[in-house]
């Protein structure tokens, strides 16, 4: 029978030797589980006691207690009064200078059809996004130099343009691992979507479905594997799956098994993050958070807020994992090209790619592997500063390699932002492009007509592109058509 239960019994339990928490009106006893978790004990036991729905939902799916929680640790229901009391509290409770300040900018955003180029996206998102969202997506490793080199190396290239050829009829789709895509761009993994809007990565799915190209689905999602395949336009809409490896083999299966009964077409095993690159933007994040909620404490009641001190925290490192703390603590830390492929495709005959190939030498091991494709990505310039831009990369293999493109379909993602961008990637044998911040972006500013208006700003700009550089299908786009400079350009002022 389930047990309801009174905020007062659930007040009791704050401590860490009995910590229970309320997520959406129900009760779990999370002590067992506060050693285990990723993110630390702190930010639970912060909430020990009390309803912290706000702060799980937007970085959780949520099945996540159901796989992570036994049953019995499920306690039961807030009663009717706690739920009304807790409804209450949430409606009068003062809101931060954070929370006014996205609210503003929800009013006063321009009208999607005045959205140009996916960088005016990007400032929309910059202005309604909350701290903690735009933290998170926006940051890069370190100094986040590869960041900001990945956009970079695409003004390195230039292009030879071919005149006098017929133009009128231009074709911009492809295939990926066989697959139809109206343009060759497909959604690149980016987690915890709902972060920037409440129905996340179903607003990409659909997005996704009505414009024809693929989303590739985060590990990490903020919603649950099945509610994205669930939210697609048709059951035969396709998904790719990016994974995230865990430690234990049976726990990773289960995981890849999960996927492919959901009908996901692909897997693309991410090998550039076994470890997490340093992001400073995102760990900084609470700080300035938990400045706010003092100061919006301090408005209710002067007398008892908390007051800062300087010796406070001394006691207790910060949490330097940032957001995405339980995302990557588990991952496999011992994968090889030896074991670790042969194990995937024991498991299943999806087309398997190799996602966050960083330099020729790995691409060469992963065509000999027998892999079906490679995305070369620095995971947008989250984890190794200074790792080379996925277009460098690509340019090099096409001088060094250039039997590795006969042999695997080869993706880049990083840094691209204008459907020019796109065909400098194919005329160096790029198969298609992934792009993520931009989707996360689009999806936070206006929801699943946001990723639409982002895909056919692509596609305009790509198929302007091709026809000014005489191209008629992506076949037509050739090595021959870019050259790499030794120059820089001078920024443009518009």
């Amino acid at each position: 029978m389930t047990r309801v239960l009174s905020l007062q019994e659930v007040a009791e339990h704050n401590t860490s030797s009995s910590c229970w928490v309320i997520i959406k009106d129900k009760v779990y006893d999370v002590t067992e589980f506060l050693p285990e978790h990723p993110g630390g004990t702190r930010i639970i036991l912060k909430y020990a006691g009390r309803d912290a729905t706000a702060v799980y939902e937007p970085i959780h799916p949520p099945d996540a207690l159901d796989k992570n929680l036994p049953p019995q640790k499920h306690l039961g229901w807030v009663d009717t009064v706690g739920a009304s009391a807790l409804q209450k509290e949430r409606e009068s409770r003062r809101k931060t200078r954070d929370e006014m300040r996205v609210e503003a900018a929800q009013a006063t955003k321009p009208r999607l059809n005045r959205i140009l180029n996916l960088q005016e996206m990007e400032d929309v998102a910059r202005k309604v996004l909350t701290y903690k969202a735009l933290a998170f997506y926006s940051s890069a490793a370190d100094d986040e130099r590869t960041l900001n080199e990945n956009a970079r190396a695409f003004t390195r290239f230039f292009f030879h343009p071919r005149v006098l050829r017929p133009i009128s009829k231009c074709d911009p789709s492809t295939t990926i691992l066989g697959i139809r895509s109206s343009i060759p761009v497909f959604v690149s993994a980016a987690s915890l979507a709902r972060l920037g809007h409440p129905l996340g990565e179903a607003n990409i799915t659909r997005g996704a479905g009505r414009t024809s190209i693929v989303q590739m689905v985060s590990s990490s999602a903020s919603l649950s594997y099945a509610q994205i395949a669930a939210a697609r336009l048709t059951p035969a809409q396709p998904l790719f799956f990016q994974l995230y490896k865990h430690r234990d083999d049976a726990t990773a299966a289960r995981r890849v098994r999960e996927i492919v009964g959901l009908g996901y077409s692909a897997v693309f095993l991410t090998v550039d993050a076994p470890v997490l690159g340093n992001r400073e933007r995102d760990i900084r994040a609470p700080f300035e958070l938990e400045a706010q909620e003092r100061e919006a404490e301090a408005a209710e009641d002067p007398e008892g807020a908390r007051k800062p001190q300087d010796a406070e925290g001394l006691s207790e490192e910060p949490n330097l994992n940032g957001t995405v703390s339980a995302m990557l603590l588990n991952d496999d830390l011992d994968m090889t090209w030896t074991k670790t492929i042969p194990w995937l495709r024991s498991l299943t005959t999806l087309p398997i790619v190799v996602k966050g190939v960083q330099c020729v030498a790995d691409a060469v091991l992963a065509a000999e592997a027998g892999v079906d494709g490679i995305l070369l990505s620095n995971h947008g310039g989250r984890q190794l500063n200074y790792s080379l831009p996925p277009l460098e990369v690509l340019y090099k293999l096409r001088k060094e390699r250039p039997d590795v493109f006969d042999k695997v379909e080869v993706y880049i993602d990083g840094g691209i932002r204008r459907g020019t961008d796109v065909l400098k990637a194919l005329c160096l044998g790029a198969k298609a492009v992934g792009l993520g911040r931009p989707f996360l972006y689009a999806q936070s500013a206006y929801g699943e007509d946001g990723v639409v208006q982002i895909v056919r700003i692509l596609e305009r700009e790509i198929i302007t592109g091709m026809r000014l550089l005489g191209a008629t299908n992506v076949q037509e786009l050739v090595p021959a058509m870019v050259e790499r400079v030794d120059w820089q350009p001078v920024p443009a002022k518009l």
